[in-house]
């Protein structure tokens, strides 16, 4: 038998002494093997899912290490790059002094050059009259003595004497202080030492409703944006029955499900943005390729929060830490990658694989899922790109297998709260609805016409704005 009080096998001796009175007992054998079940479920959550996160994470330190060098090399040259452009601005400003310098100089010179010929002029003039005056005394001539007339009235005023002063160069005091600031600024190293996440087991995991797939996505709703046909365009939800939206033009318009303009934002450039995405206050951001910023419209007031130099900003989302992802291009087109901001701060960048290849080849939209994978939809490689939460590739989703006539080309991508990733399959007009680890699901088609913008409400109902009539659809698929 089985002690439950004090938890130990007993015999029957022991069953029948005083020490185990009134104590619960049971079968020592199904206890044995309630036992041995529960240790074989803890062998299997060690295995399965506590030692491969030990794994990850001293997987994820060692190539933070691995990539310690060259970010910090980064920052090295980044710091060189602006000293090189201080330089050169110092440089021109000393010769744009020298030139004025020089300027000065050849003016003054010129200056003193002509009130010399005129001094010059009037000394050879008085040579002449001193040779003639003593020639006429030496040669005793009465015609030439009556004749003469005077001209030392003419030379008692003399030339103007032309005075320039030579101009003083002011210098001001540099201001050490000014000069670091204006320089740029370092933000400090943070090391902030979590708390290790305390893995509950399989049983108790808390998790949202299971919101299983309708056997037919449904329509629920067409919302007209008065944006032409045939134009790139982003949707992102405010609400579940208000909408932002961005099309040919520089305005982005809110809507409400029965097509009613709300309210209208034009952009600072004043050209159309590329991406839309609501933060969680509720606050819209846009990115503008053509000044290469990223923004925040809040209570109708532009805000610039990120300015890229060298890079164009394409696609953003917002995080459930209310950080901002974007995808960006290099001016010249060669390279892709995505950036994570805090606010203004850059705080990561993922470019690259564990092999050191590019893990984007365009620069598209993105989203992050429930369980902080950053899911990219590049159309350039007929793929989705996911990374997990530190820019580690997780998989590619290339279409269906069962697709060989078709190619997929994803454009929009959005995340729902089962961690579903959908992305619009823009050529055949469909979305893929694929699991949180690439599987594929099923298809959306519900009559769709390019489908091109993804977006989700609260209530995992998934908005696509479409490409060929600039409309947008609201659709029912859990």
């Amino acid at each position: 038998m089985f002690c439950e009080k004090c938890d130990i096998p007993v015999c029957i001796t022991c069953v029948t002494s005083i020490k185990h009175e009134g104590h619960k007992l049971s079968e020592f054998v199904e206890k044995l093997n309630a036992k041995t079940e529960s240790l074989q479920k803890d062998l299997e959550e060690l295995e399965t899912r506590i030692y491969p996160k030990y794994e990850e994470m001293a997987s994820n330190v060692q190539t933070e290490k691995a990539e310690l060098e060259t970010n910090y090399g980064d920052l090295t040259t980044i710091a060189d790059q602006q000293g090189q452009i201080l330089h050169r601005e110092i440089t021109a400003i000393v010769n744009r002094w020298k030139s004025e310098i020089q300027e000065m100089k050849n003016k003054h010179l010129s200056t003193l050059n002509k009130n010399t010929d005129e001094i010059t002029q009037k000394i050879t003039e008085l040579k002449q009259i001193i040779s003639d005056l003593k020639s006429i005394l030496k040669s005793n001539e009465g015609f030439l003595t009556s004749t003469y007339k005077s001209r030392n009235s003419e030379f008692r005023t003399l030339p103007p004497k032309v005075r320039v002063a030579v101009p003083s160069f002011i210098a001001h005091k540099i201001n050490k202080d000014q000069l670091n600031e204006m320089f740029g600024s370092l933000s400090p190293l943070s090391i902030n030492t979590e708390h290790g996440d305390t893995m509950k087991s399989a049983k108790v995991v808390s998790s949202p409703p299971v919101k299983p797939l309708l056997d037919e996505p449904r329509l629920t709703a067409t919302i007209d944006t008065g944006y032409k046909s045939y134009t790139p365009s982003s949707v992102s939800c405010l609400s579940e029955d208000q909408i932002w939206t961005c099309g040919e033009n520089e305005i982005m318009k809110l809507l409400n499900l029965q097509s009613k303009l709300l309210t209208s934002i034009h952009t600072k450039s004043g050209r159309m943005p590329i991406d839309i995405a609501v933060t969680r206050g509720g606050n819209l951001v846009y990115t503008d390729d053509n000044d290469g910023t990223v923004n925040l419209v809040k209570n109708k007031q532009i805000q610039t929060l990120i300015t890229l130099q060298g890079w164009v900003p394409f696609s953003v989302c917002c995080t459930a830490s209310d950080d901002l992802l974007v995808t960006m291009i290099s001016d010249e087109r060669e390279q892709y990658k995505v950036v994570r901001y805090s606010g203004s701060t850059e705080t990561q960048t993922i470019q690259f694989d564990d092999q050191g290849r590019p893990l984007y080849s365009s620069d598209g939209y993105i989203s992050e899922n429930r369980n902080l994978d950053i899911c990219v939809a590049d159309q350039s490689a007929s793929a989705v790109v996911v990374v997990n939460q530190s820019g580690k590739l997780r998989f590619r989703y290339t279409g269906h297998p069962s697709n060989t006539e078709q190619s997929f080309t994803p454009v929009g991508i959005t995340t729902d709260s089962q961690s579903h990733i959908l992305t619009a399959d823009w050529y055949i007009h469909r979305i893929h609805i694929l699991d949180q680890d690439g599987q594929f699901l099923r298809y959306i088609h519900c009559d769709l016409e390019y489908p091109y913008s993804l977006c989700m409400d609260i209530r995992d109902n998934l908005f696509v704005a479409e490409w060929f009539t600039a409309k947008v659809k609201k659709i029912q698929y859990l």
